[in-house]
């Protein structure tokens, strides 16, 4: 099927994302609790997974750029949306846990 590819890194971009949001809350919390080597594993957590949906983001860009058009669904946007999202998310949460990193040492 030759969208299969396609949908594949689509769903690899959602499932990805979500991932890395999941793990950048769970560091937010952890970092709340004053746990902050936790805090410290899921961030590298969610940016492992980040770097596994712009492998796969990357993927879609290359065969756009090489004249193989992707067409644009509801669902290629949804996947774009999420993974920003928990770009976005990431990056704040490492900005909360390094405020609670100082509220801990006062």
């Amino acid at each position: 099927m030759e969208d299969q590819p396609n949908l594949e890194a689509i769903m690899g971009l959602i499932m990805y994302g979500g991932n890395a949001k999941s793990d950048a809350m769970e560091a937010i919390q952890a970092a709340k609790q004053g746990d902050f080597e936790l805090a410290d594993q899921k961030i590298a957590d969610a940016e492992k997974s980040l770097t596994e949906a712009h492998h796969a983001q990357t993927g879609m860009l290359t065969q756009e750029a090489q004249g193989d058009h992707v067409q644009v669904t509801l669902l290629t946007v949804h996947s774009q949306d999420h993974l920003m999202t928990a770009i976005a998310f990431t990056d704040l949460a490492k900005e909360i846990i390094a405020l609670y990193r100082r509220i801990d040492a006062e």
